[in-house]
């Protein structure tokens, strides 16, 4: 049976978050719930934390984005080496609000474990996905701690767009599900054209150790907007994943349609992963 609650799960409580909470994702490590979630002060999106080992009573931990301006962002990148799409977007931000505009991550989430000691966090800086590896959250309020990282991005990026339903930019989605193979990870991939934009999922395969070692990855999308509900709504075109579970040998996948409606999708896990190793990375 369904039970859904009559009230929010969090309301906005802070100034940084006066303006809305949005795109939460939860992982438990050990015996502590993790919550990422997207907060707006009405005009910076960032992201912030909550967590405690109660569910339903969650302790806000603050801010962990950068803070930093675009602008700052942008010199800090030219110092990796990064593809040309980095530039182009933080100089099209930079010539409308870059000096005041807090640099914004999206679509963040744990790992549901620690690997070799530290935290794992998955993020998008587009138009990849990359990581961060933190041995505690103190460590992404430090300045010190974010310029580092931001001058050696290249070193940490996940996964790049490499088929044509992802030309524009992939992104996270559910944190990642362990597996007998590997970490899978199901993401969306955005395609753009001149008359629109749409977003699908993707599914891909990590190594268990080394969570950037790409094993396999799906050529085309796992699904794609089909219903009317994914094709039509708030953003049209859109299937967003954000969660799974698994029951009984089958991965169900939640997901965002046309940013209007929660809907599901279910595949068999041992299905899709021997779907997915027909495609290793070589």
């Amino acid at each position: 049976m369904a039970e859904r609650w009559n009230q929010p799960f969090l309301t906005p409580k802070y100034n940084y978050e006066k303006k809305g909470v949005e795109d939460p994702r939860i992982v438990k490590i050990d015996d502590t719930f993790y919550m990422t979630y997207v907060v707006h002060d009405g005009q910076n999106a960032l992201i912030a934390y909550a967590s405690g080992a109660d569910l339903f009573n969650l302790k806000r931990g603050g801010i962990i984005s950068p803070n930093m301006t675009y602008a700052k962002v942008g010199k800090l990148l030219k110092y990796s080496k990064l593809k040309d799409d980095y530039y182009f977007l933080n100089h099209f931000i930079k010539i409308m609000a870059a000096r005041i505009l807090k640099f914004g991550i999206k679509t963040v989430f744990l790992f549901p474990r620690k690997i070799n000691g530290n935290f794992v966090l998955v993020h998008r800086i587009l138009p990849d996905i990359q990581l961060i590896y933190f041995k505690n959250f103190n460590q992404l309020k430090d300045e010190y701690f974010w310029i580092d990282y931001l001058m050696n991005l290249a070193k940490y990026v996940m996964l790049e767009g490499a088929h044509g339903f992802e030309a524009r930019n992939v992104g996270g989605g559910a944190p990642p599900v362990k597996t007998s193979h590997g970490w899978l990870l199901i993401y969306h991939g955005t395609e753009e054209t001149n008359k629109r934009r749409i977003y699908r999922a993707g599914a891909a395969l990590f190594s268990f150790d080394h969570p950037r070692k790409l094993i396999a990855r799906l050529p085309y999308p796992l699904f794609a907007p089909e219903k009317d509900y994914e094709i039509h709504g708030h953003v049209n075109q859109v299937v967003f994943p954000t969660g799974t579970s698994i029951f009984k040998n089958r991965l169900y996948i939640y997901y965002g349609a046309a940013d209007s409606r929660i809907a599901a999708v279910s595949v068999s896990l041992d299905g899709l992963l021997k779907e997915l190793l027909k495609y290793k990375v070589k």
